[in-house]
C-alpha cells in the first residue's frame, strides 16, 4: 500500500461515509480499478472506518456524552427498581428525549442481530454475504447503487411534501433499523443515505435524522469492523504502518468536513442529487461489468 494509494482511499472512505453515497461501494470500486480488490484490503479498510468514527465522536461529542451520561443513569435507576420493561412501556412518554433516543437506538439495532445467525457450514450471514465486498466484480455494487439512489429521491420528495414534522417512534425506528441492515450487508447501500431516507419517508425532520443516523451507526460499525478485524487477522493480513496511519488520519479529516458539507447541504434541500449520482454509479458499475465481461 503506497502513501498516495493510502491518501486517496482515505479521502474516499471519509467522504463517502457520510455523504449519503455509499463508503463500501465507493471502495470497492476504487479498489477494483486499482487493482486491489480481494480479502489483502479487508484489515486497511476496517482501520478506515476507524477514522471515520472519530470524526463521528468529533462532531457529536456533545451528545454521544450526554448520551452516555444518561444510558449510565439509564442503567442505574433499573438497577434500583425504578424501571422495568412494563414501567417503561406505560410511563414512556414522561422519559426525557435523551432515554427515549436511547431506546430507539437499541430497537433500530434489533435487526442487525440478523446478520449473526447461522447460515450453515459454521459461517455466518454476515460471513456468508461477505464475498461481495471481496469479489473481484464490481456487478452488486452497481445495483446496490441503483437502489441507493431510488431510496434518496424517494426520501427527498417525501421531506419536501412534509408539512408537519413526526417525532420519532418505535415502528420508525425499527424501519430505520432495517434500513441500516440493507446498508450492512450489500456494498452500494449507504448506511447514512438509507437510515435518514427511511426516517424523512416516516415523517422525522431531516435534522433529527442526521444527528439519529450518524450516533445510530457507532454500535453498527463497531461491531462489523470488530468481526472483519478477526478474519483479517485469521487470514494474516499485513499492512505498512506508515501508509495505513496516513490513510486513517485523512479518513478522519475528510470525514468532519463531509458531516459539516451534508449538514448544509440538507439545508438547501439539494437531497435527491445524491441519489441522481448513486444513479449514475450504478450505471457505470453496470456497464464496467458488461465490458469486462464481453472481453473474457
Amino acid at each position: 500500500m503506497s502513501y498516495w494509494r493510502a491518501i486517496l482511499l482515505g479521502l474516499v472512505q471519509g467522504l463517502t461515509e457520510f455523504l449519503p453515497i455509499s463508503s463500501s461501494g465507493h471502495l470497492s470500486v476504487f479498489q477494483y480499478f486499482m487493482g486491489n480488490s480481494g480479502d489483502d484490503v479487508l484489515l486497511f479498510n476496517v482501520l478506515l472506518h476507524i477514522g471515520t468514527l472519530a470524526a463521528v465522536f468529533i462532531c457529536f461529542r456533545q451528545t454521544i456524552w450526554h448520551l452516555i451520561q444518561e444510558a449510565i443513569a439509564f442503567l442505574r435507576d433499573i438497577i434500583k427498581g425504578e424501571y422495568s420493561f412494563k414501567t417503561i412501556k406505560e410511563d414512556f412518554r414522561s422519559l426525557n428525549d435523551k432515554r427515549k433516543m436511547l431506546i430507539y437506538f437499541v430497537i433500530s439495532c434489533v435487526p442487525l442481530l440478523f446478520m449473526l445467525l447461522p447460515a450453515g457450514g459454521g459461517e455466518s450471514v454476515m460471513d456468508k454475504l461477505s464475498v461481495f465486498s471481496t469479489d473481484d466484480r464490481i456487478l452488486a455494487e452497481g445495483v446496490c447503487f441503483l437502489l441507493t439512489g431510488v431510496i434518496l429521491i424517494l426520501g427527498a420528495l417525501r421531506a419536501k411534501n412534509i408539512r408537519k414534522y413526526r417525532k420519532m417512534d418505535a415502528l420508525t425506528a425499527f424501519f430505520v433499523g432495517v434500513a441500516q441492515l440493507f446498508a450492512a450487508a450489500f456494498p452500494g447501500v449507504s448506511r447514512s443515505g438509507s437510515t435518514i431516507s427511511a426516517g424523512l419517508l416516516c415523517g422525522v425532520s431531516k435534522k433529527y435524522m442526521v444527528q439519529y443516523s450518524f450516533i445510530l451507526g457507532i454500535p453498527a460499525i463497531i461491531a462489523a469492523n470488530l468481526s472483519e478485524m478477526k478474519d483479517a487477522i485469521d487470514m494474516g493480513s499485513t499492512l505498512a504502518v506508515g501508509p495505513t496511519i496516513v490513510g486513517v488520519l485523512v479518513a478522519a479529516v475528510s470525514g468532519v468536513a463531509a458531516i459539516v458539507l451534508l449538514r448544509w447541504i440538507l439545508k438547501k434541500d439539494i437531497f435527491q442529487y445524491f441519489g441522481y449520482y448513486c444513479i449514475a454509479m450504478g450505471v457505470f458499475c453496470l456497464g464496467a461489468t458488461l465490458v469486462s465481461s464481453l472481453n473474457g
